[in-house]
This record gives structure tokens, sequence and C-alpha cells, in this order.
């Protein structure tokens, strides 16, 4: 049975190392700050207690927009809201408004994971659909549409899935008896194509569905556009802070972060190198990262991949850092498929 509405509001929702990224963004003696992926609000409700603060925030769904509503009212002159993406960060924020710090959780709320009728878990009996808002296609049209070459890269591109050649190969095999259009029957099409599990700590859908839900909401190039944004956006001396849960996000920030330091080594064999002073948007890069604590981990479990890395903004003038997407182009390209 999916989840009701209703129920959803009453949703326990654990925001990821609230205490780091206070400790981090310093909020005390005021300034403005930017959450980017406002979800249930918990961030910038913590941000708005400080009384000098105040508080941008975004957020792709449209579910959020009552809620933030709700703390507008509470805050009429320190909070605004935008139902926009973090990738258009510069439509929202102007040149003349620098932000003291920008804040990123990424990937998937529990709101919206235990929403059933959004087809974000495998335990839902509801359509597959897999979109975060402001998306262009559902992952229902991308099961029943896409080549199996290109379902074979997105599930082994995005989600690491071995078997994703079997798993293909059956989708398309299935929709030419019928439709496909019920998470249930998808669950079905990546057990029977499953020989093995070769991870235990994960049901055998995980990485197909994490697969589909980045490729459905081209994660990757908004990670990407909004960091690249967000260095243009935040003060000198202010912080961007990210929070990502899996491989590919973590990756694509580190990257970004230690190759646009002033401490930067050369940021790969197939890359011309970026020593130029030009290119340090930020100051020396430790490479240290924050994870939840043990405790944190117990109440809420879906903490543990987490990492929190942040940086601060140097003075040096931006310079659009095109070797950034070339470094991320297979995601870029891959994604590019999910264009109007």
């Amino acid at each position: 049975m999916n989840t009701p509405i209703s129920s959803l509001e009453k949703c326990p929702h654990f925001p990821v190392m609230m205490s780091e990224v206070i400790q981090t963004c310093n909020p005390i003696d005021g300034g403005l700050f930017v959450d980017c992926t406002f979800g249930g609000g918990s961030y910038t409700k913590e941000f708005l207690k400080y009384p000098k603060a105040r508080v941008i925030a975004l957020d792709r769904d449209k579910s959020t927009i009552d809620k933030a509503k709700k703390i507008k009212e509470k805050n009429p002159k320190k909070f605004l809201f935008f139902n926009e993406k973090f990738s258009n960060l510069d439509k929202v924020i102007s040149n003349e408004s620098k932000p003291n710090a920008i804040i990123f959780d990424l990937g998937l709320s529990m709101i919206q994971l235990q929403d059933y009728s959004r087809g974000f878990s495998f335990k839902s009996k509801g359509r597959i659909d897999m979109q975060m808002g402001l998306s262009f296609l559902s992952a229902e049209e991308v099961v029943n549409t896409f080549d199996e070459k290109t379902l074979k890269l997105i599930i082994k591109i995005f989600g690491d899935e071995k078997e994703a050649s079997n798993i293909a190969r059956n989708i398309i095999r299935e929709r030419e008896n019928k439709r496909i259009t019920n998470i249930s029957e998808l669950v079905e099409i990546i057990k029977k194509s499953k020989k093995r599990n070769f991870n235990k700590k994960i049901n055998v859908c995980t990485k197909t569905f994490q697969a589909l839900r980045i490729f459905v909401n081209k994660e990757t190039t908004e990670l990407i556009e909004g960091l690249i944004k967000a260095t243009q956006l935040v003060k000198d001396g202010g912080k961007i802070v990210v929070i990502s849960f899996h491989s590919i996000e973590d990756k694509i920030v580190k990257f970004y972060f230690k190759n646009y330091s002033s401490n930067k080594s050369n940021p790969s064999r197939y890359l011309p190198s970026i020593k130029d002073k030009k290119n340090s948007f930020f100051e020396k890069y430790q490479n240290k990262f924050f994870i939840p604590s043990k405790e944190e981990i117990l109440k809420n479990p879906s903490s543990r991949s987490a990492k929190l890395r942040y940086v601060i903004r140097a003075k040096d003038e931006f310079v659009y850092p095109k070797d950034f997407k070339l470094k991320f182009k297979k995601y870029l390209e891959l994604e590019g498929l999910n264009d109007k």
C-alpha cells in the first residue's frame, strides 16, 4: 500500500550533520546563507535562529513550497524561497548579494523516498516516476523508450551495476510484451536479471534505482553547474559546503575543491596542467571531510554514507572552469540525452 500524502508530514526528518554545518558556516555574526536543497527546511530553520542571519532557500520539488510559506510567515524579512534548481542559482541571487555560505545537501530526502507515489523506492507499488521536480521526463519513459545500449550505459555508469547488460536486455524483452509502468514490475525484472548479489548489504535493486534517478534528474549536471554558480556568487572568504552520499557526487566535489584551490596539484595526466594562478578559486584545501557520528548513524541510519566537504573562496578572479566539465564529460554527455 502506498504511503498517503497526509502521513508524509509526520515522517521523521533528520538533517544530516547539522552541528557540523552550523560550525562550518558560523552564522552567529549574521550574514546571508543559501540553502540550495531546502527539503524539510531543517537547515534553514536552524540558521534563522540567529538574529542577524538571513536565508535564501531553493528546492526543485514543489512539495516543499507549503513548508517554505510557513517559515516565510514567521520570518518575513529574513527568508526568501524559490521553487528552482540550484543549477539556476544565478537567477535567484544577484551579484550584489554575496552569500557568506552556500550549502548543498545532495541526493534524495527521506520525505521523497517515503512518498511511495513518486516511485523512488523499490518498496513502492506505484508508477515508475522518480522525478524530483522540474524534470523533463520520468523513469517510466526512460525504461520504455530508450534503446538497450543506452539503458545499459545509464545503469552501469550511474549505478556501477555489474549486471547492467542483463538488466537492460530483460527490460527490452519485457516491454515487447507490455509497457512497464509499475515499480513492482521493474523490481521483478531486476531480480531475475541478477545472477548474484555482489553486495549483501544492499538490496539488489538499489543500484539500478539510483542510476535511473540520477539520469532522470540530471543530478551530475546539476551538481557541476551548481558548484560553478556557487563559486561565482559566494563572497570572498565565504564557504561552499557540500554533503554528498554516493561516490559519483563525492568524486566531483573532491576534484573541484582540490584542483581549483591554491595548493592544487596537476588534476589528471589526461588533462593539461591548471597551475595558472587565475584558476585558484579557493584557499588552501586540506582534503578533509566530516562524517556522521556513531550516535547520529544510530538515530538516522541513512546518514551513514554522508561526507561533508567545504572550501573557502579566495579573492582571485573567477575564470570559467572548462576543464572541470571536460573531466566529467561522460556523465554530462549521457545526461545530455535527457533534454527536450
